[in-house]
């Protein structure tokens, strides 16, 4: 009996009676204290290591009956017991019972993402991660808690969702959230993955899995996720193990935010996620740590005397990693240098376009003089942007590999310098990193002249649109962007998805501080909806103004319907040709008239905006706008539900400077 309570007591580690009675001690039994030869004593022994027929010599023959018999009572205890422990779970076990000291690997994922500071989860539910979604449910639940509740947003469709944890993560600065089940909602989450990674925006998506059990059998939506993400993604991983959850999420926001930001994918089994690990075994975490390279004393001096030594400098500013404190240390560079500074293709926001040294942007559509200003220049200090494809023109305005300008080239993954340009200077550097050792230079050079020249060929581009200038046009979409200009502030947030529309809003309209640009430089289609109602969401204290053009819109305008269910009053601004324009564009400069694929017919979207609780107008004449936008902010404002104005007008006037007669035109002349 009292070698019963000594077992007892040490087995009682404080789980449920019901569950582990005795349970801790066997682990301190050896695998060979089940005895299966209990008729004989000496097999009993043996089973410890002992030697009856020694101990029996030793002790003479009375003792050693009363040894064997001791030993044969022994042993059947020790079966009995050694049933009844196997009968327990394990100490990580596949029950979805949550023991007292416990934690589940869905609580634990819960638990991570709360260590490192995630306030909001966008998702489309599934049941292939249903104990995460009951770990959060359990989290808004706690009275314990002292942080604010993980909110998780429900999204009509994972692309949406994905898009709109990439938007989180370029307004914050902070990893993007993502969820959504394995299989077809992992594959419609890729586009807002694949935009992470082409505009570097740190973006955590996590995926529900098939068990392990189950792994490799093609079972029902499986996929291999570190096959089919891997060229998308900084790192794509599976948690096969419950007690190393924190791990892997701790890994993955370290690496989603370190060097070039972007997006990490972490696929979860549905066995791993019911997993019970022992508090004991869970190791204490801390919140993660961003880690950025900083340019080296010899290469801010290098960089110092080029700089002095050139006469027609130009920077250009783009990619991830900035912050406000960043763009602010490159104005203040830019004021105390008198520099003309430029922005990458839809990085517009980096630098406050109303600023005296702004000269443009450097992308689809640029400034012809720009253009050329940068051709012409003796020294290009880009700052943060990879230069692809769209910021230079496809790589005619600094030719590859080797430009015919200076070339001082700066970004966050060294891996990336020297991929197409052999610059004159390489510096790999975080944005805050090399922002604050430019701004704390001396004056190195007078470029005043260079700066308001540019400046006034900017100005000059931003004059009414040539294809307005007669007057017979019903609807001004330049005069469009300039009521707009007017009726918001400053800090107002503008989104936008891909398509020819998109062009009056980079052309035209002045971005103010970071962050007040979210525009895909993937040219993802959908993006400006979801974009739009996220930043309504993180931020409902500014105005959110949508770009969307009438084929891009149809692609993810069911997330009107998350606005009205969050509140989130965002107004979009839907441009309707009757067209996928850019196509359009493209197919009669090539093909003139031969179109195919390209004409839409639409819904009355007004209408549809209405069907899901928001205000929902049409305008076909210029003067109806700015009343319309009026009625607009302020039903957004008041009710917090989206409110859509529909732009309907002429296909022909498919962009500023040229209407599609005579883009078709001039390819029909060449012919």
């Amino acid at each position: 009996m009292a070698l019963f309570l000594v077992l007892y007591l040490t087995a009682f580690d404080g789980r449920p009676l019901t569950v582990t009675l005795l349970y801790g001690v066997r682990t301190f039994l050896p695998p060979y204290a089940i005895c299966k030869q209990i008729d004989k004593a000496s097999g009993c022994l043996a089973c410890f290591g002992l030697d009856f027929n020694s101990i029996a010599l030793q002790a003479g023959s009375k003792s050693a009956a009363n040894l064997a018999v001791s030993s044969v009572v022994f042993c059947n205890f020790l079966i009995g017991y050694r049933l009844f422990l196997a009968s327990l779970p394990p100490v990580m076990s596949n029950s979805t019972s949550s023991p007292t000291l416990t934690r589940s690997g869905g609580q634990l994922i819960v638990d991570a993402l709360q260590i490192h500071g995630v306030d909001t989860i966008f998702g489309v539910p599934g049941e292939s991660y249903l104990p995460v979604l009951d770990a959060l449910h359990e989290h808004k639940n706690n009275p314990g808690n002292i942080k604010a509740p993980i909110r998780f947003i429900i999204n009509r469709q994972e692309g949406g969702s994905a898009y709109m944890a990439e938007a989180y993560g370029k307004l914050t600065g902070k990893p993007g959230i993502c969820f959504v089940t394995r299989g077809p909602g992992a594959t419609n989450a890729s586009i807002g993955v694949h935009t992470a990674y082409q505009d570097s925006t740190p973006m955590i998506l996590f995926i529900g899995q098939v068990g392990n059990d189950f792994v490799e059998r093609e079972a029902f939506q499986e996929i291999d996720y570190r096959r089919m993400y891997g060229q998308m993604a900084k790192w794509v991983a599976q948690i096969d193990r419950a007690d190393r959850v924190h791990e892997y999420v701790a890994r993955a926001f370290q690496v989603a935010t370190s060097g070039r930001p972007g997006p990490v994918v972490l696929a979860l089994p549905e066995d791993m996620l019911s997993q019970h690990v022992a508090l004991a075994n869970i190791p204490a975490m801390r919140h993660y740590s961003a880690v950025q390279a900083s340019a080296s004393q010899a290469q801010i001096e290098e960089l110092s005397a080029r700089l002095a030594k050139a006469k027609r400098p130009v920077v250009i500013l783009g990619g991830g990693g900035w912050n406000t404190a960043a763009c602010n240390h490159i104005q203040r560079f830019a004021e105390i240098q008198n520099l003309p500074v430029a922005c990458a293709f839809r990085f517009q926001d980096l630098f406050d376009n109303q600023h005296a040294n702004y000269i443009g942007d450097v992308g689809i559509g640029i400034n012809p003089k720009l253009a050329e200003r940068i051709k012409q220049s003796d020294l290009v200090i880009a700052i943060g942007p990879r230069l692809g494809e769209m910021t230079t023109g496809g790589y005619s305005i600094l030719e590859a590999p080797v430009p015919k300008q200076s070339l001082i080239h700066i970004h966050t993954d060294a891996l990336e310098l020297g991929r197409v340009y052999q610059a004159d200077m390489l510096i790999n550097s975080g944005m805050p990193q090399i922002a604050a050792s430019l701004a704390a230079l001396p004056v190195l050079g007078n470029w005043q002249a260079n700066v308001e020249q540019a400046r006034a060929e900017y100005i000059a581009n931003q004059t009414e649109a040539p294809i307005f200038k007669d007057g017979k046009q019903p609807l001004n979409l330049w005069q469009v962007v300039q009521d707009l200009r007017a009726a918001v502030p400053a800090d107002t947030i503008i989104t936008n998805g891909a398509g020819n529309h998109t062009t009056w809003a980079h052309r035209y309209y002045r971005y103010g501080q970071m962050r007040t640009q979210l525009a895909p430089t993937s040219g993802a289609m959908g993006y400006s909806v979801p974009s739009g109602v996220a930043a309504k969401i993180v931020h409902p204290e500014r105005t959110v103004i949508t770009f969307a053009g009438d084929g891009e819109f149809m692609m993810n305008g069911q997330e009107l319907a998350t606005a009205a269910q969050y509140g989130a009053g965002v107004v979009v601004l839907l441009f309707n040709n009757g067209m996928y324009g850019t196509i359009r564009m493209h197919q009669e400069r090539e093909f003139p008239n031969r179109q195919v694929g390209t004409e839409l017919h639409n819904p009355d979207f007004a209408a549809l905006a209405r069907a899901y609780g928001g205000s929902g107008e049409v305008v076909t004449q210029t003067a109806e706008f700015a009343p319309a936008l009026r009625r607009a902010l302020a039903f957004s404002r008041d009710k917090k539900l989206p409110a859509l104005i529909e732009l309907r007008y002429d296909g022909n006037l498919i962009t500023p400077g040229a209407t599609l007669d005579a883009i078709r035109n001039v390819a029909l002349g060449s012919k």
